[in-house]
């Protein structure tokens, strides 16, 4: 006969089911930050090479490429690892379209580094292509980010999103930058964009915050103290400040792209303790879940009832906060007592993930409003984001709450030019 116990038991081997695929989605969370960090100095690099048509970054560039290549190949071993039979329902569909997505554009690399290679794009045309292809990468992450079912588990891998994204924004100005450095002039639409990256990049690393543990955001404070950040503060007001069609000194590209590459070798460090601590998470939070399924066993294999079924109607819960399953002698328990504890801790868990998931919910929401304005205004993603900032102010309200009256109005907006 099927127990209270049968189904206490198939609860703790689902959560185990869950805690394995999450110990091996964060595997591919860090592998995806490694691939991500050198695509990003690749990026970098080729605007360089673009923006000073062929004079500088051209060695380096090709050295980064080898360093990829070894990247991409061990992400993509880890992609192939994964049980796309076993994983089902919504959170797979989006999963396995994600990563559909990041497979195509990693296959998409190889023709556009020929194009780089040859001079035949554009600083802007190029950091585009290989924004995208991160953007992709990143959004597997955030997939994995969403889908966590524990607590403790979700509130660090929406730190490590929070921050891969304050990243890629640092490296899209450190690609930005390059590009004007290296071109000797001025540039009002390539200022703008400076200063909307380093915004975006504010915003991320506040959610960081707000996520990160005490320890972490102390070593990502100290990362960015100092000198090097100082030196980076000059470059980015000559750049910022440089009148429109004003010369620049091509001389400071490469000062610009090492100061830049300072700051993000130190988010890297900070990204892999993200990622480091992640996994050992994972691993100590199975290992206990583990414990707790054999302890289940055990006392199903006594075959012992609650000493009285009555106590049904009178088991007081336990106070608020506190989880007993498996972890206070579970031989002496009645199931009862283990049943309620689990559906508290169950409860407590919800609420937690709730809370956590707002952010994410937040930012598919702005995301969505700002795609929105771009397909009907025409908009770029910048103009379209500081089009929703300047609503908020001029309205003092929250950037969510304008991003969903936007959303509310798609049926009315005016389609833009095609």
């Amino acid at each position: 006969m099927t127990t209270a116990l049968h189904f206490l038991l198939a609860a703790k081997r689902c959560e185990i089911d869950g805690l394995r695929e999450l110990a091996l989605t964060s595997e591919g969370a860090d592998l995806a930050a490694q691939l991500i960090h050198g695509l990003q100095r690749e990026r970098g690099l080729s605007n360089l090479w673009l923006g000073s048509g062929g004079g500088r970054g051209g060695d380096a560039r090709l050295a980064q490429l080898a360093d990829n290549d070894a990247s991409e190949a061990a992400w993509r071993a880890h992609v192939q690892r994964l049980d796309t039979a076993g994983l089902s329902g919504p959170h797979g569909a989006r999963l396995f379209s994600r990563l559909a997505l990041a497979l195509q554009g990693l296959d998409a690399l190889r023709p556009l580094r020929a194009q780089v290679q040859a001079l035949a794009l554009d600083p802007p045309a190029a950091t585009a292509a290989f924004s995208r292809v991160i953007a992709a990468l990143l959004a597997v992450v955030f997939e994995a980010a969403d889908s966590a079912s524990d607590p403790d588990l979700s509130r660090r891998l929406v730190a490590l999103f929070h921050f891969m994204q304050g990243k890629e924004f640092a490296g899209q100005e450190r690609a930005a930058g390059s590009a004007l450095f290296a071109s000797g002039r001025a540039d009002p639409v390539g200022q703008q964009r400076l200063l909307h990256l380093i915004d975006s990049q504010e915003r991320s690393l506040e959610a960081f915050g707000a996520f990160a543990d005490e320890e972490t955001r102390a070593v990502w404070a100290q990362a960015e103290s100092g000198a090097p950040l100082a030196r980076l503060e000059r470059l980015r007001r000559l750049l910022a400040t440089a009148g429109g069609g004003a010369p620049l000194d091509a001389e400071l590209s490469p000062a610009w792209f090492e100061t830049c590459s300072q700051r993000m070798d130190r988010m890297r460090t900070v990204e892999a303790r993200l990622a480091g601590a992640l996994r050992a998470a994972c691993a100590a939070r199975l290992a206990a879940v583990n414990d707790e399924a054999q302890s289940y066993e055990r006392l199903a294999a006594t075959g012992t009832p609650p000493a009285d079924p009555l106590s049904f109607f009178r088991d007081a819960p336990a106070p608020d906060g506190v989880d007993n399953a498996g972890r206070g002698g579970p031989l002496q328990d009645s199931v009862l007592a283990l049943a309620q504890d689990q559906a508290r801790r169950l409860q407590a868990m919800g609420e937690e993930l709730a809370a956590v998931r707002a952010s994410l919910n937040e930012r598919k929401l702005i995301e969505r409003a700002k795609g929105l304005l771009m397909a009907h205004r025409g908009l770029s993603e910048a103009d379209a984001h500081k089009t929703l900032r300047q609503m908020a102010m001029n309205q003092n309200r929250r950037l969510i709450d304008v991003a969903e009256a936007v959303l509310a109005m798609a049926d009315v907006l005016t389609p833009g030019p095609r």
